[in-house]
């Protein structure tokens, strides 16, 4: 008997043929990085039910994690394009292009007549997860469409949205601008699924055409429908603009086919190579066990580095002084309260104190890319918890969303997040000298001397060192937010991560998995190198000594105890009598800090009261007047227009607005496409100009005219 089996960055397979090369069985599952375990049991399985057998039958391997698991079994090792590429040889002689999406890679497979001789040219896509399977999956994960769905969803039909699939990053941001948009699913999975195909032709193909008959192989192209259906319109499209071929939708379904055994094709190549040679006798399951119980863990130490802790009593010393630093804002009943609104790009947090500044009620929204319907479901909960009596006395917004909303809920302040941040951990921390604020896609770094913010560091332009990077790689390991900490101790052993770009790391994550990894020592790796990443590469801090001694960790990020472990060893390596301690309310500060402020304006609040609320009048345009134009980029907004009984409206407008209404303006990818067009610029110029006439800067007019050079022959008196 020959197995072939097929280690990939997801899955494994294998196909097992008898001396005839008949099929006698096939496998497919994912490994979840475990790919020593389950070829393991595989051959166990095999031994078992098929007498596959040590010293008679024969082995062959490929895919990217296969090179170090096939010599401790005897098997010999084939280059996966090379497999791929001699299956379709051998059965689809006929072929001239084969695209094969994987988990977390892509090929494409030219086959020319060149002098009389079948030659092919192979190009693959290894480095960045973006486009294929896992990014696929990662995005329908995140609109919330379950698996199932997922495999019948279409393409022909729906309205396209630009979406990069060159960088798994960029894509992730475009889909976040989409959502936030308002954008149907169903939409925005058909735009990916178009810019999937894109990438491959446009990228991958390197200027080639692929020609028919074409090959579509591996996962995401057998599983999903409308991945498919794009490949078919696109080569449609392409030979009929090209003049190469008029075709018809039957015939794209001839032309362009998912074969079967699609999933088992590098496994199939592993067999017929073995077929035309010899070697790759099995030798059984001794050194496998070896490596699964013992080998790996001493290579991994000699590669890599130590755990983030060394032993258990480590752990237990980290957990006794830093568990008990978490509070949770119990829920408390009182009569008055000044209510504090964070509203990020992802998320809406609202936290309420009472009169003495005591937390007394949380919140969360997870944001539905509508400012409106955000703020209804914030206060919708406040107000069920408080009842109707409660008396708000103060209102401060913060984050993303305070400028479209401070005049829309009236508020009585609305404070940039640095402010916000200090404020709340100050109120806790008084002579803190540094604040870190690590959240879901952002990360700020406040500098204080004597309780003034001296200097900051923001960056949210760059997922390295972010909380949402960490948490999409835990996702991909099918790993519970909750368990990342756990997991991440457990690591005796931890890979080297290099500093910097979030889409280098995403293929050094790649590329430690096929090391054999697994996704409990990743995930420990990427906890360590956060640090790094957060005051090297994101504040640009060389000298952690001269920013002080008292360092307050906040944000979400460091709800997780390894992240935390992980900050407080690199902030002590650099100055070793350094003080680190969490925010009592971490994922909460920003919040907290502006119901502090909040709670500091005098007089009534502005505060429109639960009602006006609640009856918000408004209405979403989503058009080609909304497509903003500014650059290139020509973001899809959305113009969201609520009744408030006050304002100029906008009559010079493309989607005008009458007196009374306010506009709103989201789904801009950055703060120029918060202004409509030209027409608003000049509105806001003029009105710039008009402030600076009436109030004219006394300073500059003093030194224009003081010094002013005199004319020769100006009178001197």
């Amino acid at each position: 008997m020959i197995l072939g089996i097929d280690v990939g960055s997801t899955t494994c397979k294998y196909v097992l043929v008898d001396d005839r090369g008949n099929i006698l069985d096939k496998a497919y599952e994912r490994h979840n990085t475990k790919t020593a375990e389950r070829v393991y049991e595989f051959l166990k399985k095999l031994e078992e039910n098929f007498g596959f057998k040590p010293g008679r039958d024969r082995v062959y391997f490929t895919g990217s994690g296969a090179t170090l698991i096939a010599p401790l079994v005897g098997g010999k090792f084939v280059q996966e394009v090379v497999a791929v590429s001699t299956a379709v040889e051998k059965l689809h002689p006929d072929v001239r292009f084969v695209s094969e999406i994987g988990g977390e890679d892509m090929k494409a497979i030219f086959f020319k007549e060149v002098d009389g001789k079948r030659v092919k040219q192979v190009f693959m896509q290894n480095a960045c997860a973006g486009g294929t399977g896992t990014f696929i999956e990662k995005t329908a994960r995140k609109l919330g469409i379950p698996q199932e769905k997922l495999g019948s969803m279409g393409y022909k039909g729906y309205n396209l949205h630009k979406v990069s699939a060159k960088c798994g990053i960029f894509a992730e941001a475009d889909v976040n601008t989409l959502q936030k948009a308002g954008v149907p699913p169903e939409e925005i999975m058909a735009s990916l699924f178009d810019a999937v195909v894109y990438q491959n032709l446009s990228q991958l193909a390197k200027g080639n055409t692929p020609m028919w008959k074409v090959l579509l192989l591996g996962g995401p192209n057998l599983f999903f429908r409308g991945l498919r259906e794009a490949w078919r319109v696109h080569l449609q499209r392409m030979w009929k603009e090209k003049g190469l071929r008029d075709c018809t939708d039957q015939e794209m379904e001839e032309l362009v086919v998912v074969p079967e055994n699609s999933l088992y094709y590098a496994s199939l190549g592993c067999v017929f190579y073995a077929m035309e040679e010899e070697g790759g006798v099995y030798e059984g399951l001794d050194r496998l066990r070896w490596w699964i119980e013992e080998g790996q863990y001493q290579e991994k130490l000699k590669e890599g580095k130590r755990g983030l802790v060394s032993s258990e009593e480590e752990l237990r010393e980290f957990l006794k002084e830093y568990e008990g630093q978490y509070k949770k804002i119990v829920p408390k009943k009182v009569k008055r309260i000044a209510i504090g609104c964070d509203f990020g790009s992802t998320t809406a947090k609202a936290v309420c104190v009472s009169e003495e500044g005591e937390p007394v009620f949380s919140c969360y929204q997870i944001s539905k890319g509508n400012p409106i319907e955000d703020a209804k479901s914030i206060f919708r909960q406040i107000r069920e918890f408080f009842g109707d009596d409660v008396e708000v006395i103060g209102l401060g917004l913060t984050g993303y969303g305070k400028d479209l909303l401070k005049d829309v809920l009236g508020a009585d302040c609305a404070v940039v997040e640095t402010v916000a941040h200090a404020t709340g951990a100050m109120h806790f921390f008084k002579d803190a000298d540094c604040i870190c604020d690590v959240g879901g896609v952002d990360v700020k770094i406040l500098i204080l001397r004597n309780g003034s913010v001296v200097d900051f560091r923001l960056n949210s332009q760059c997922s390295s060192g972010n909380g949402a990077f960490l948490q999409g790689v835990a996702e991909r390991f099918n790993i519970p937010l909750e368990d990342i900490a756990k997991l991440a101790f457990s690591a005796k052993a931890i890979p080297n991560f290099t500093m910097g770009c979030g889409v280098f790391l995403q293929s050094d994550i790649v590329n430690q998995q096929r090391k054999g990894w697994k996704a409990e020592e990743i995930l420990a790796g990427l906890c360590a190198v956060l640090p790094l990443n957060v005051w090297i590469y994101a504040g640009n801090i060389n000298n952690l000594a001269q920013v002080g001694k008292k360092f307050v960790l906040q944000g979400g990020t460091h709800k997780n105890l390894a992240v935390v472990k992980a900050q407080r060893d690199f902030i002590k390596s650099k100055v070793p009598d350094a003080q680190v301690f969490v925010h009592p309310y971490p994922g909460e500060a920003g919040a907290l800090g502006v119901a502090l402020l909040a709670l500091e304006t005098k007089g009534k609040s502005r505060f429109r009261g639960f009602d006006a609320v609640e009856n918000l009048t408004y209405r979403a345009t989503t058009s080609q007047e909304t497509v903003c134009r500014w650059c290139l980029m020509n973001c899809q907004r959305t113009f969201i227009d609520v009744f408030v009984g006050e304002g100029e409206g906008r009559p010079w407008s493309k989607v005008p607005l009458e007196k009374g209404w306010l506009r709103l303006i989201v789904g801009n990818a950055c703060p120029k496409g918060l202004v409509e067009d030209e027409s608003e610029l000049k509105l806001l110029q003029q009105e710039l100009r008009r402030v600076q006439d009436e109030f004219p800067n006394i300073a500059q007019i003093v030194r224009k005219t003081a010094f002013k050079p005199k004319r020769a022959n100006q009178k001197v008196h």
